[in-house]
């Protein structure tokens, strides 16, 4: 599949097994990507974001954890270009650094990686982000998590279906 944005009316012509693999660039969580693909066509692209974000409410905990695989950490080096869009903000060894202290402790709370949406957002903000959401109690995380995977599902899917 190609990295360049298509179409929404190329998205929906697409076989649903190239679709399938293009949204598993967005949201690495399989039923996520069956459920988007099988859903078209779609007459707008709001439409589309409205299922992606039905599709995000509904993963389970299992499909939350297949999502989560396909994000590296921030301050991570990124894993795919839309990572590395995302994460441009984040520079310096001294908040890499912070961040790193600040991942490993997030992941020893909450058993999970560190999810923010990243896109237009500094190292520090993220590092300020990441310590105020220590405080959260973990229902209250689970909650924030779910939210931001959402935010990074919308922003890569639209994307995906520029006009």
């Amino acid at each position: 599949m190609t990295s360049e944005a298509l179409s929404l009316a190329g998205f929906n012509d697409l076989p649903a097994t190239t679709a399938e693999e293009a949204l598993l660039a967005c949201c690495s969580a399989p039923r996520w990507a069956r459920v988007i693909a099988g859903a078209r066509p779609y007459a707008s692209t709001e439409s589309l974001l409205e299922v992606a974000d039905a599709a995000s409410a509904a993963l389970d905990d299992a499909e939350i954890a297949e999502a989560l695989a396909g994000h590296p950490r921030i301050g991570d080096s990124p894993t795919s270009a839309a990572s590395a869009r995302e994460q441009s903000g984040v520079a310096g060894a001294e908040v890499r650094s912070a961040l790193a202290e600040g991942n490993r402790a997030y992941e020893a709370k909450f058993g999970h990686i560190y999810l923010v949406c990243a896109a237009g957002r500094s190292g520090e903000e993220l590092l300020a982000v990441l310590r105020a959401r220590l405080d959260n109690d973990s229902s209250t995380e689970r909650q924030v998590m779910r939210a931001e995977l959402a935010k990074i599902n919308r922003l890569r899917l639209a994307g995906l279906v520029a006009p």
